[in-house]
Formats: C-alpha cells, structure tokens, sequence
C-alpha cells in the first residue's frame, strides 16, 4: 500500500491537532509528502518537525479554510514547493454545544463557513488542478452526524448533511464527464480527539464524545485507505453503521431515544468552566496533539473498517454464518 503512495503530495485541513495530525502522520508513514493546513502556527511548525524527522517532506500553512482566496493560495503553493497533488483530504471543523433556542445567527455561519464552506473551498481548489490532469483523490471526512442528527449540536450536524449533499452532487457530474478524479467520503464515528477542551459550549458539564469512542488513529488509517481504493464511502465504526441503517428504518424513534438519551450522553460529570476559551473564531493555543483525554476508555480498532479492507473476508463470513443458521433451522425441523 504505502509504495504507491510513495512521493504523493497530500493536503490534510485542520491538520495540526485531532483526526488531521494523526492523518497527516499516516500519510507520512505511507511514504507521501505532506501539506498541513490548519490555523496555529506553533502547532503545525510542530507537526511538520515530526514528519520531517522521521524522512518526509512536510509544509505548515496557516488557512483559515472559511476563506476561499486562502484555501487557493494555499493550494497554490502547496503545488509550487512540493509538487502535483495527488490527494486531498477535507477534514477542518467547528462546532458548537448548545440548544438551537440559545444559539446565535452568527455561530450558524461560523460553524458553516468551515464544516461545510472549507470542504467546498478545497475540493474546488482541488479539481481545479486534479482534472486537467485527470487524475486525484478527494476524501471528505464526514461523520455518523452527516447520517443522523443529535441533540445540541445542529450547527454541526446540518454542515455535515450539507458536505454530504454536496459530494453527491458532484460525485455525479464526475462520472457524467468519465474524470478519473475519484470523490470520496469517510464517516466516521465518536473519536478522542482535542476538541472537545476547545468547542465552543453552552451545556453546563464538559463536553464529551458519544460512546463508543475511537482513537484518531482509526480515522485516520481509514482515510488513507480510502486513498487508494476507489470506494463511494466508508464507515468507520458500527456505531456509524448504526446511525446510517437506524435513520432509514427507525428515524422516529431515533427521535425520542435521542431526546431522552443525547442530553447527557455528551457530557462528562465534570462542570464546565464558562470562561474557557474556545476555537470558533480563532485557534486556541497549547499543545494539542491527536489524542484528547479519553485514552482510557477510546478503541484502538474498527472491525467495520477492518470488513472494509477485505470485504471478500466480510461476505465469507457473513455467507458463512447465513449457511450454518439455515443448516441449524433445517435440523431443528427434521427433529
């Protein structure tokens, strides 16, 4: 896998903290050149160490992605100092925890302007270069909330159901034109990640993932597959197999268990502190890596992507276990 990869130049957004960090470090483990785009100097400068450490070429641009002329300008340079783009991967997010009653018009914007505009912005810049070349990847890191939304987080969850209808749109303009450019979209379950010591909140205990929680390193070894397997979509996690199959058989129960459910689901036992600051309308400074603070009760594996990768394994096993219940049902009628 990581030979051809090997040299591939890679843009990851929202690559110094989270998800991103750990993609750009899976990437770079795969033999590609990294790009990082993300708000905070001091932490890409330290990413981009890392990866430039361990044998990689590695470039930090601070982008705020809500900008479209600096997502090109980025894309731009990207291309003048390391080269073609092979990949990009659209990854930037905010969010904000709190009850729509409470939430402010421009907050609507903000969240909207990265989650769902800074996708739009890069994939443009993307196809930009990608077709005339007729060739590239773009990965659209969704989530299980692009499948179904929860409670305090609608900010979130409508980006998210935009970058969905987005992708499909344009999914099929690229097969109307036979562009080899290959669009794809990752959804991906509850992760220990930094942001939730930074998102904007209103609720009044610390915010939390929804169990079951994921380390960032499953995301992100599932990004790179996606990289280079030409899937229309991959669900990390069966909590996010979950969400996709309960929306379209159960929705309106999904309703009324959310509402009983989602509220404290989110939250710590911690109370949070109103004043912290948060990264909605700018980075917020400190050390932040790939992990958050859910080490100890986050997964290191996704049997779902794991199905994925060897989908001939998953319908072997699946024939398999359809096979030894229709022989257990045909014996308990002869007895």
């Amino acid at each position: 896998m990581s030979e051809r990869l090997q040299g591939k130049v890679v843009v990851v957004t929202g690559a110094s903290a989270g998800v991103g960090r750990a993609t750009a470090r899976a990437f770079a483990r795969a033999g590609a050149s990294v790009a990082l785009l993300a708000r905070n100097q001091e932490r890409l400068d330290q990413a981009c160490a890392g990866l430039e450490g361990a044998g990689v070429r590695a470039l930090g641009i601070v982008v705020d992605v809500a900008d479209a002329e600096q997502v090109e300008a980025a894309a731009a340079r990207v291309e003048a100092e390391l080269g073609p783009i092979e990949v990009w991967v659209n990854n930037a997010m905010v969010s904000v925890f709190s009850p729509v009653k409470e939430m402010q018009h421009e907050e609507y914007r903000r969240v909207t302007e990265v989650t769902y505009l800074g996708a739009v912005y890069g994939t443009c810049a993307a196809l930009k270069r990608m077709l005339p070349r007729n060739r590239g990847t773009i990965i659209q890191v969704g989530s299980a909330l692009a499948e179904r939304s929860i409670p305090l987080q609608s900010a979130y969850c409508g980006a998210k159901h935009a970058l969905r209808g987005f992708t499909d749109s344009l999914r099929c303009e690229l097969i109307h034109d036979r562009s080899k450019v290959h669009l794809t979209m990752v959804q991906l379950p509850a992760l220990n990640t930094p942001q939730f010591a930074w998102v904007k909140s209103r609720l009044p205990r610390k915010p939390q993932p929804v169990p079951p929680i994921f380390q960032p390193e499953v995301a992100a070894d599932a990004i790179v597959w996606a990289a280079l397997h030409r899937r229309r979509e991959l669900y990390v996690g069966f909590p996010t197999v979950q969400a996709m199959w309960g929306n379209k058989f159960i929705a309106g129960w999904l309703d009324h268990y959310l509402a009983r459910t989602g509220y404290a689901s989110q939250q710590t036992d911690e109370p949070e502190d109103p004043g912290r600051p948060d990264n909605l309308w700018q980075s917020v400074s400190g050390p932040f890596g790939a992990h958050g603070s859910f080490d100890s009760s986050a997964h290191p594996a996704s049997c779902e992507v794991w199905m994925a990768e060897r989908k001939w394994w998953g319908a072997a096993l699946i024939g398999g276990g359809l096979a030894a219940a229709a022989l257990l049902c045909s014996r308990r009628r002869c007895c």
